[in-house]
Order: C-alpha cells, then structure tokens, then sequence
C-alpha cells in the first residue's frame, strides 16, 4: 500500500502543476510566440527560441495560477473547474501563490534575458489578465474586450523577441489575434454558458445567446480574416505573405465565417462548439502558414 502512495503522489503533483498552469492554453500561447520569433528573425538563435519558449510557458502558466486563485470560489459552482487543485482541496491558496509568484519572477528574468521590450510586454500581458481582465469577468460583458489585449500580445511578443523593436509588424500580428479572440471566446462562452452562469460569468457582449451575439460573432470573423488578409498588400513592412498563402488563409476564414453564420441561423450550444474549434483551427493554421510562407520565400 505504501509502494502506491509512493508512486501516485509525484504524479499527482505533476497532475495539479498541469491544471494549475493549463498546460494546453499555455502551450497554444507559447506555439502562438514562437511563430511570431520565426516571422521577425532574419536568423534562428535557436537558445532564444528555448527561452522564449520557457519564459512565455512561465508567465501564462503564472496568469493562469493567479487566476484560479482570485476565482477558487467561483471555480467550485462550476461543472468544469470544481475539480480544479484549489477549489478540490489538493492545493493550499498559499501553494498556488508561491508557484504562481515564482512563474512570474523566472518569466520575467528569462524574458528579459532576450531583450527588455519582451519582458515588458511579458508584464503588461500579466498584469492585465491578472488585474484587470479576472476581477471584470462577473461584473460586465466588455472583460472580452479587455482579455483580448493581453491575449493577443503573445503573437506579437514573438517578434519583438526577435527584432527588439515594435513597429507595424508586431502591431498587425498584435491586431490578428485581437480580433480572433472576440468570436473564438464568444463561441466559447456561448457553447458553456449555463455553466458559466453557475460562476457568475456572463461572458457574451448582450449578456443572452441571442440574435445581437450572433450579429457580432459574424463580424467579428469577418474582422479577423479582413485583418489577417492586410500582409498580402505589402503595406506591414517585412511581414508579407504570398497570394497563394493569402489564398489559403482566405479559404480558411471562409471556413471559419460558415460556421459563424451556422451558429447565427441555429443559436444553439452545437453550432457554437463547433466555431469554438474551427476558430482555434484556424488560428493555429493560419500561423504555420504565415511561417512556412517566409521560410519557402527565404529558401527560393
């Protein structure tokens, strides 16, 4: 019996350290930056790729830390978090702070490390999740708005690790993954929204799965592929994309608008689900494609 505890607690430990920090989110975000390296670099440092990687890990799995700390009550009404380490009671708030304030400190020095503009967009994107976007969550809708700053800062923060620099570049890719947020969420809240409720989130820009959401899910698509369109034009300095990759990217947000309309003709948790998915397709895809454009470009 002993040989068993012995042997599950470590993995439990690991388990809570997974949950605690959302392991997939934080390594979405840190694919998300590292695409944004790649487009910015004119060479691959591949040691600033592991720092970027490990230090962007740190700060998200810290937001994400400092945000189950400030909702551990909110967490424990709901289907999707009660078993998360601190509201189950496998976790001290205590423990969670010690392990979400060192995440920070390592985040920061590591980032930092690669130049001084990373890591201060590394704790500006902390701050306001921690700070602004979590306490706003149950008080207004527009907490969307406000998490979609911080949530978009990890494309761009790739390239300024890169170049050191912020200008158009970082600005657009800044501006992609802003917009993307607003449908991709909304879909999200939409789809888990009684679940939601339990906690006191009302997460939707008119607060009801109605028509008006649905509205502004549809634009907020068109937005993001509009956006994601503007390299094409040779109007955002070094960062380009072939019209072929434009193309694609256009197919793909096509993709995307389908199921926005589909979610705006059924209002139903289905439809909503599957935006959800098709929106982190499409994000995902549209940054290797940006990616494997520059390096095709770079090889020829």
């Amino acid at each position: 019996m002993e040989k068993t505890r012995v042997h599950t607690l470590p993995v439990s430990i690991i388990s809570d350290l997974k949950e605690l920090t959302k392991v997939r989110l934080a390594l979405s975000v840190v694919f998300s930056s590292v695409a944004g390296y790649f487009l910015g670099a004119g060479s691959i440092d591949f040691l600033t790729v592991v720092m970027l990687s490990i230090g962007g890990y740190c700060l998200v799995g810290a937001s994400n830390a400092y945000n189950q700390i400030l909702e551990k009550d909110l967490d424990s009404l709901m289907d999707r978090t009660k078993n998360r380490p601190i509201p189950s009671g496998r976790m001290s708030v205590n423990m969670a702070f010690f392990i979400a304030s060192s995440l920070t400190l390592l985040g920061l020095v590591i980032l930092y490390m690669i130049n001084p503009k990373t890591a201060m967009f590394g704790a500006i994107s902390i701050f306001l999740y921690v700070c602004v976007y979590t306490p706003l969550k149950t008080k207004t809708p527009l907490s969307v708005f406000v998490g979609a700053f911080p949530g978009a800062i990890p494309f761009m923060l790739g390239w300024v690790a890169a170049t050191g620099d912020f200008g158009i570049e970082p600005g657009t890719l800044f501006m992609i993954q802003f917009f993307w947020q607003f449908p991709h969420f909304w879909a999200l809240g939409w789809w888990l929204y009684d679940d939601y409720a339990k906690g006191g989130f009302f997460m939707l820009p008119t607060g009801k799965k109605d028509k008006g959401t649905a509205v502004q899910i549809v634009l907020y698509t068109l937005w993001t592929v509009l956006v994601s369109l503007i390299p094409v034009t040779g109007m955002t300095g070094d960062l380009y994309i072939t019209p072929f990759s434009a193309g694609i990217v256009l197919l793909l947000g096509l993709v995307m608008l389908y199921y926005a309309v589909q979610l705006y003709r059924n209002r139903d948790k289905k439809s909503a689900k599957n935006l959800m998915f098709a929106s982190v397709s499409y994000i995902t895809l549209l940054q290797i494609i940006y990616v494997l454009d520059k390096l095709i470009r770079v090889w020829i």
